[in-house]
């Protein structure tokens, strides 16, 4: 199951004077990238991870959108949730796609029956459009699933995998990108029905194993099970400059209010880290990372200082810096727990700024050094709630 241009659809039922327009999503500097546009707007050419500025001379009349990962999160959990209620086994594999196990469906209600009612129900229940392949194997369901779009369903026939999959392009089969596709098209392979025709033999020798891969997925073979979803393990932020920066109290200022509000997130979800990560990259795409590991924490006092201390020792070079980055990793379950020699008036400190933050936003209350750094977060990644007053407020 996927979510129709999941990113519009949602700030469509946000403000409807976007319904019939061609909208852009992604970053609105000549460096952003379109994240998601709809359909409206692909007649022009316009495509997922296109330069934005391209994408503006192809449709100079698109509405472009920063967007709201906060809103994007909350709806991508609503779909979550009535998915959980309804199937005993699916897969999370993006913020807008799924799949979803029915084995043994077939004795009760029947595999079509059960998923057309759930996707009547996702519909009715979120206002979102929704779209499913339904067949044997994870590979036919993707690419079907992408045929049936818009807003529909499509089901493959157990049997008919190959007969399906034969006059579409190679460049549908997954796994198979630019690089790949410009190979395939060299040797005379445009439509996957030719690979069907091709031994086995021949794509390894090309390929390697890869080819070994397509050549499986061309013929409808895929025997990857549905893995049921998993808490997430990290959890990071990441700033791109509009223009390059040497600006170093600038830079520790963004640093410190990522690594601050990063901090904020793991008491919101009730997490500890042990690993902090920095991240660097410089204007000529140069990038290094430093990390740490600490004993389990969720304070500021610990983990800020030590955040700015792996920042230090990286930034050596003294160029231009394109990105900076804060990564936690290792998340455990748990509060913060007090050492023997630490003052218990800290963490009623950081539950009284946690308070004010879950009413009146992530930025209501910061430390005055990383008052520039604008907004850095509007979302708890580990529940999908946007923090109340700015979960609608449009940039």
């Amino acid at each position: 199951m996927d979510l129709d241009t999941f990113f519009v659809s949602c700030e469509r039922l946000i403000d409807s004077r976007l319904n019939g327009r061609p909208v852009l999503i992604g970053g609105t500097s000549d460096r952003g990238v379109v994240a998601s546009c709809s359909y409206e707007a692909r007649r022009f050419g316009i495509h997922s991870a296109m330069p934005m500025r391209m994408a503006k001379q192809l449709c100079p009349e698109a509405v472009i959108l920063r967007g709201n990962s906060g809103t994007y999160t909350k709806f991508s959990k609503l779909v979550t949730d009535i998915i959980k209620e309804e199937v005993p086994l699916y897969e999370k594999s993006s913020i807008d796609e799924f799949y979803l196990d029915l084995t043994g469906m077939d004795r009760f209600f029947g595999c079509q029956k059960l998923a057309s009612e759930l996707r009547a129900k996702i519909i009715r229940e979120s206002g979102l459009p929704i779209s499913f392949g339904l067949s044997g194997n994870k590979t036919v369901s993707k690419i079907a699933t992408g045929e049936a779009k818009p807003n529909n369903e499509i089901n493959i026939i157990t049997g008919t995998e190959k007969l399906f999959l034969a006059p579409l392009s190679v460049k549908k089969i997954p796994m198979v990108g630019d690089k790949t596709y410009r190979s395939l098209c060299d040797l005379g392979v445009k439509r996957i029905e030719t690979i069907q025709e091709m031994p086995v033999g021949l794509m390894e020798n090309v390929f390697g194993k890869s080819g070994i891969m397509i050549w499986k997925k061309a013929n409808g073979i895929d025997n990857s099970p549905v893995i049921p979803y998993h808490e997430r393990k990290s959890v990071s932020t990441e700033r791109t400059f509009d223009k390059d920066t040497i600006d170093v109290k600038k830079l520790e200022g963004i640093m410190t209010a990522m690594a601050e509000n990063l901090v904020f997130q793991l008491r919101r979800g009730n997490k500890l880290t042990a690993c902090l990560t920095v991240k660097i990259r410089y204007s000529d795409f140069q990038t290094y990372t430093l990390q740490k590991t600490i004993p389990y924490s969720a304070s500021d006092h610990t983990i800020i200082p030590l955040v700015l201390e792996l920042y230090r020792k990286l930034y050596s070079r003294r160029v231009l810096v394109r990105l900076i980055g804060v990564r936690f990793s290792h998340l455990v379950e748990g509060a913060h727990q007090i050492s023997l020699f630490e003052d218990p008036i800290v963490l009623d400190l950081y539950q009284a700024m946690d308070r004010i933050r879950n009413r009146y936003g992530d930025r209501a209350i910061m430390r005055a050094s990383g008052m520039n750094a604008k907004s850095i977060s509007r979302f708890n990644p580990f529940n999908g709630e946007p923090p109340p007053l700015l979960a609608n407020r449009r940039r």
